[in-house]
């Protein structure tokens, strides 16, 4: 359960549900409705993923939700958290579920094959053949097709109709036509025979039986019942193979002792050991030793990443090499791994614009092929044919009909196409996103974390007349410590290298030994000016360092040589950071950021998928250029401060564009919440990655056009599942009430539509 804040200050709870009982699209629509009237609650109930999620308004109680669920006819119950044990030898309720039906579809497969048989070919129809035909179908029908007479009574105690009250109708009537033709009319007579046609053809009712409709159609529906489930189940495997990543146990350090224990006691702070060929049992930072880690199970990158102390590492991912300890950091519902999980269960919950309409059909679907039914029947009797063929008739359109194909359509799609995404590392939030990345025309792509390297790096220092090139890295590096800027930690780092190595030169390096950190001067009065520089006192001086624009601020103006190598080095795509003091320019450092080596191919692969891409940097001009180039951008929108990212896309899309943006960072978090369609890459800051709709979990902009492509195919396929849903329905109810369709064929259609729309769906998985 989480919880949130309205705007009036009110709280708003949110709890899961697992729903039990549902049949088809219809029940979910029932159980939606009947929530949705409580004060204050909005449900959505997902038929693929069996479960409900509830928003209230203030305190939520859990208890009144199951009562209303149960209420309805079905049952409800919050989920057990992913680590409780079971009590019935880890077999889960669906589970269950399964292997009673697979029960009731053997059965009913090896009593309904002889009835069909019989009743197709005249050959095989022995003496008295439709007696044994009777005692055949009899348990298929009673005992085989239980489930869904049961459904049905419920459904029609609470006043509902659902897809098993089709099926109950249609199976019990050709059942009970058949006994009245046994017992009451001729069909019981010795040496009666009928064949068997794929259309209806009247006949003397008395003379017909209907055993073979019964059984086949309860046989197919089963079967169709029992793949379709399969088939969910192997959707939703994604999500938990997701949740059983993370490992077990733990070996945890006690002082110098290793004590084993289960992760779900792993606290904060804590430092475990992990042997070569371990997983990391939660997310942390390697406090000794030095490793590669394989995270190809987080971010789907097969390549080992190499760690040593002071990096961060992931849980649920395997040390490939040496020992390691780490230190928790986070535990529990905070880890990556769990953050993961629940942004997959979020987006398989909700439900896209298209789904809507679907399930606005399936809530009255019913009652209208009811309604069509008996009018066939009017008509076919009113029309002068015998009771038999107007029976008949009745009977295919009760059975050809099938809301559970639209209400599986877009989750099944959603369940695997998410599912394969986080297998890739690449977290849909929701299924509103999938329309979004079929209308986006134009790619904003953040310059630094995104396309380059995002580790800036000093390449030289520049210093101004009788100026000593240490003391203007010293006195810049003072200042840029105090900012967290990318730049600015460059400078800093440079610094502070320059300082331990002057102090491991100086006449007493035993002092440097027994205080190893290098210290930098203090700084005083220290102030950043966004987007600009900072500036502050050091060491007496009133030092500045950033762009040009800041020191004509102050009324400093660089000389002509300095400015002239500011040029050359922006025109060499590296960035010139002027450093002054004292009311005079005293020089420069130039910092560079490399190019990520696959940002040129994630370029081309953005372009093949029809998008225009941007370069936005707060770099200057000529430095944007020179990295845009590289990776094959013609469109570059430089020198923006981090404020004026969020105009910048607002503008783009005052120009009519659907704007995606790729951001990493603090301030690209308002910009990714105004693009069409954010993608936050998965190592920039939590803030951006909760502003965006889609996560890339690893730092490589390829993901992005995976991320899009994988979006716009699962988007396709639910398009795909509804029209043939739809064109099924559409056309097979009309052929069913001309008599076009015999009642068993009818069955095996039905049951073929809820399979496919699943089978289609499950093509997702080979999603490369």
């Amino acid at each position: 359960m989480s919880t949130a804040a309205l705007p009036d200050g009110t709280a708003q709870n949110r709890i899961d549900l697992e729903i039990g009982g549902m049949t088809c699209a219809s029940c979910a629509m029932r159980i939606e409705k009947k929530l949705n009237k409580l004060d204050g609650v909005t449900a959505t109930v997902n038929y693929a993923t069996e479960k409900a999620q509830v928003t209230v308004d203030g305190p939520i109680d859990p208890a009144m939700l199951i009562a209303e669920v149960e209420n309805a006819g079905y049952s409800a119950a919050v989920p057990a958290p992913p680590d409780a044990p079971r009590v019935d030898g880890g077999e889960s309720g669906e589970q269950r579920e399964l292997r009673a039906l697979r029960h009731r579809l053997i059965g009913a497969v090896v009593l309904s094959v002889p009835v069909i048989l019989l009743a197709m070919i005249p050959a095989l129809q022995f003496t008295y053949w439709q007696w044994a035909s009777l005692a055949l179908a009899a348990p298929v029908i009673v005992w085989a097709a239980w489930p869904f007479h049961r459904a049905a009574w419920v459904n029609l105690r609470h006043g509902a109709a659902t897809m098993d009250t089709l099926i109950s109708l249609g199976t019990t009537a050709a059942f009970l036509w058949s006994l009245y033709a046994l017992f009451l009319g001729t069909a019981g007579e010795a040496g009666m025979t009928h064949g068997f046609s794929f259309a209806i053809a009247p006949s003397d009712g008395a003379a017909n039986i209907y055993l073979e409709v019964a059984a086949g159609v309860t046989m197919f529906v089963l079967a169709g019942r029992y793949f379709e489930k399969r088939a969910k189940r192997r959707a939703g495997a994604a999500l938990r193979a997701l949740l059983e990543l993370g490992a077990k146990d733990v070996a945890v350090l006690r002082g110098d002792v290793e004590t084993r224990i289960p992760t779900s006691e792993l606290r904060v702070g804590d430092e475990f050991v992990v042997r070569p060929g371990e997983k990391i049992a939660t997310d942390g930072v390697v406090a000794s030793g030095s490793s590669a880690v394989d995270q190809s199970m987080i971010t789907g990158e097969a390549v080992p990443v190499e760690v040593g102390v002071g990096d961060s590492v992931t849980g649920a991912t395997v040390n490939a090499g040496g020992r390691l300890v780490v230190r928790a950091t986070r535990v529990g519902a905070d880890t990556q791994l769990a953050q993961m999980a629940r942004l997959v269960e979020q987006a398989q919950t909700g439900k896209a614009e298209v789904q809507r309409l679907a399930d606005r059909i399936s809530g009255v679907f019913v009652p209208i092929v009811i309604a069509i039914a008996v009018a066939a029947l009017g008509a076919w009797l009113g029309a002068g044919f015998p009771a038999s063929a107007a029976f008949t008739a009745a009977v295919a359109v009760l059975i050809i009909a099938c809301p559970c194909a639209l209400g599986l359509a877009t989750p099944t799609a959603l369940l695997v196409g998410t599912g394969r995404g986080a297998q890739l590392g690449i977290l849909i939030k929701g299924p509103e996103v999938l329309e979004s990345t079929r209308r986006v025309d134009t790619v904003v792509l953040d310059k630094t974390g995104t396309v380059t390297e995002g580790r800036m790096s000093v390449v030289s220092v520049i210093p101004e007349g009788d100026t000593d090139a240490v003391q203007l890295l010293r006195l810049a590096g003072s200042l840029e410590h105090a900012s967290e800027h990318p730049i600015a930690r460059a400078v800093a780092a440079a610094a502070l290298s320059a300082e331990e190595s002057r102090d491991i030169a100086a006449a007493r390096p035993d002092a440097a030994l027994s205080d190893p950190t290098p210290r930098l001067p203090d700084v005083e009065s220290f102030q950043n000016v966004e987007g600009r520089g900072v500036s502050g006192v050091v060491e007496g001086r009133a030092v500045l360092v950033g762009r040009l624009s800041l020191l004509e601020d102050w009324a400093i103006h660089p000389s002509v040589r300095l400015l002239a190598a500011k040029a050359e080095a922006e025109a060499a795509g590296q960035t010139a950071v002027l450093v002054a003091w004292d009311g005079a320019a005293r020089g420069m450092i130039v910092v560079s950021d490399q190019v990520k080596p696959t940002s040129a191919e994630a370029v081309a692969s953005l372009k093949l998928l029809g998008l225009t891409p941007v370069l936005l940097t707060g770099d200057n001009e000529a430095a944007a250029r020179h990295i845009a180039a590289q990776v094959g951008i013609d469109e570059v929108i430089a020198e923006v401060l981090p404020a004026d990212k969020v105009a910048v896309v607002s503008r783009l899309q005052e120009q009519g564009r659907v704007v995606a943006m790729v951001g990493d960072g603090v301030n690209d978090a308002p910009a990714l919440a105004q693009a069409d369609l954010g993608m936050a890459m998965g190592t920039g800051t939590d803030v951006a990655i909760e502003a965006s709709d889609i996560t890339l979990v690893r730092g490589d902009l390829r993901a992005a056009a995976d991320a899009i492509r994988l979006s716009r195919r699962t988007l396709g396929t639910i398009k795909g599942n509804l029209f043939w849903a739809f064109a099924y329905n559409i056309a097979a109810i009309p052929l069913a009430a001309l008599g076009l369709l015999n009642p068993m064929l009818a069955g095996a259609a039905m049951a073929f539509s809820s399979v496919f729309v699943v089978g289609n769906s499950l093509r997702l998985r080979s999603f490369r």
